[in-house]
């Protein structure tokens, strides 16, 4: 049983249809793949940003305090050499 020529035109004309589309969601599936990766990636880096803020920031209060009671016990050791 062979094809008529309308139908195989039909035939060819759904067949590119089809790679049409399976190039096309294939294209959207890459590009949205690539677009969550580079979001993925830019929140890495500020989180990376955020944590090295937050060291810095722990590290000055420790300083702070280290030279405070660093402070305190150089008071404490003048007032009980009184």
């Amino acid at each position: 049983m062979y094809l008529s020529e309308a139908e195989e035109i039909v035939a060819y004309i759904v067949c590119i249809a089809i790679i049409i589309g399976f190039v096309a969601t294939t294209y959207m599936e890459i590009k949205n793949t690539v677009a969550e990766e580079k979001q993925k990636q830019k929140e890495k880096k500020e989180n990376e940003a955020k944590i090295k803020t937050l060291i810095e920031y722990f590290n000055s209060k420790k300083n702070l305090i280290d030279s405070l009671i660093k402070t305190k016990k150089s008071l404490e050791e003048k007032e009980t050499k009184k």
